[in-house]
């Protein structure tokens, strides 16, 4: 597939070694042809320097003949612009846009249709890192919860500590501990290598769990492998940008929230925007200030700045005045690979990003893609199509399908009803299959498997 990236920044750069490694024709467009440069001497890619939403740009680009736009530059005015203009000139298939301000977010369904600003699929980071924050404070001890099948289904990675009832125990005994409770461990990483389970495997401390279940089992299944912790109750966001503030939001009416913004101007907005958060105006470096807010009975702690060495010394400084669980947004992979224990959970929004571009430009009925373990592993929700003629999946036995190394199946979804993964369940056609891949390399033989016919996609 033929497809422009414009923006050679964190997230376009990001993805453009996502889509290169996977045999894509990538040509990426930015205004440095340095950044392209260093880029291009990496990956088997094509650069452009120039505007990304000037025609001529476009052009050059190869835009006459590609199959989609990708816009995710700095602005959203120019990524909207040049999908416009791709539209208008090239009739390009496919046009995705990074757009970030609420402005235009809140007023997406009039904004972009095809006879007004013609983006066919909108991408928010602010509200996408938002989302995934929320579902951690919802469930303590989790260090990642992703959705499937519209939140039917949900894949946790937990860390196993010592006295969790399956912890030193065979997986098949989880099984034993919950009759009434289905679920399937994913995938296992002890000291970062991958560990595929099986019936015999035993779960150690330590180790980095990722099991799926249904929705409602998921604490229960915690449960098992470490001690459950209490529901969390007190938050405390520093930043009140877009996504502290759109996070104050959406916790405020389940938990007691307080932001920490350093621009008064902000504060005096936030205040207004809130109804039951409690917004102070300072920094969150400042001791005095997070023990006066009673930090040691803070439950957790979110640094949210656009700052990562802010947000890392204001997370560490929090755990070591009593914060119970620190979440730290990091934008530089550099940093994120650092980190040492005192931050709990550190948050890439390239990587939540580039996770939803995926899903829209793998090959297929791919509905879900989500990035793990900072883009090292995948979890994809795949739609089965055809029949046992056409299809090597549809009609057969889960524990006939022949998976590529180091893939798994973790759950089938059949309309409303939930399969965890066994040997005997059979894949019917449009059934939504959820896999977990330790090496997202394998992505191609994923597509392959799930195709019709002769490479026929729906």
């Amino acid at each position: 597939m033929k497809i422009i990236i414009l923006g050679a920044g964190q997230v376009g750069g990001a993805l453009a070694e996502h889509l290169a490694i996977e045999q894509n024709d990538i040509i990426v467009v930015d205004k440095d042809p340095d950044v392209l440069r260093s880029l291009q001497d990496r990956l088997d890619i094509g650069i452009v320097a120039g505007e990304a939403s000037h025609p001529s740009t476009l052009f050059k680009a190869g835009a006459e003949d590609a199959e989609m736009l990708i816009a995710v530059t700095n602005s959203d005015e120019i990524n909207m612009m040049a999908c416009q203009v791709a539209y208008t000139l090239f009739n390009t298939t496919t046009k995705i846009s990074r757009v970030r301000s609420p402005n235009y977010l809140s007023h997406q369904e009039q904004l972009f249709a095809r006879d007004q600003i013609p983006v066919d699929v909108i991408i928010g980071p602010e509200q996408l890192v938002t989302q995934s924050i929320r579902r951690l404070i919802r469930y303590p001890g989790s260090l990642q919860v992703l959705d499937f099948a519209e939140g039917r289904v949900r894949l946790v990675a937990t860390r196993a500590v010592e006295g969790g009832p399956i912890v030193g125990q065979k997986l098949s005994e989880i099984r034993r501990h919950m009759p009434k409770v289905d679920t399937r461990i994913a995938a296992i990483f002890r000291q970062d290598r991958p560990i595929l389970p099986e019936g015999d495997t035993v779960v150690e401390a330590d180790d980095e769990v990722f099991f799926i279940a249904a929705r409602r089992d998921i604490r229960k299944v915690m449960a098992e492998l470490r001690e459950a912790e209490r529901p969390y109750k007190r938050v405390m966001i520093a930043g009140g940008g877009n996504i502290g503030a759109t996070l104050a939001q959406s916790l405020e009416g389940e938990f007691q929230v307080k932001v920490i913004e350093l621009d008064y101007a902000r504060c005096r907005v936030l205040s207004e925007q809130l109804r039951h958060t409690i917004v102070l105006h300072g920094s969150a470096t400042e001791p005095p200030l997070l023990q006066g807010e009673n930090i040691e009975m803070t439950d957790v702690f979110c640094a949210l700045t656009n700052n990562d060495e802010s947000n890392i010394m204001m997370s560490m400084l929090a755990k070591r005045l009593g914060a119970k669980k620190v979440i730290t947004l990091i934008t530089n992979a550099a940093y994120a690979d650092l980190v040492g224990e005192e931050i709990d959970i550190a948050i890439s929004p390239q990587q939540i990003t580039i996770g939803s571009l995926l899903a829209h430009v793998r090959r297929g009925d791919i509905s879900t893609v989500h990035a793990l373990r900072r883009g090292a592993a995948e979890a994809i929700e795949v739609t089965a199509h055809g029949d046992s003629k056409s299809s090597k999946v549809v009609g057969r036995r889960l524990d006939e399908i022949k998976l590529p190394e180091g893939v798994t199946i973790g759950a089938v979804v059949r309309g409303q009803e939930v399969l965890i993964a066994h040997g005997h369940i059979v894949v019917e056609q449009d059934d939504h299959v959820i896999l977990f891949l330790v090496d997202r390399g394998k992505i191609n033989a994923v597509e392959k498997l799930f195709a019709v016919g002769f490479g026929f996609f729906p």
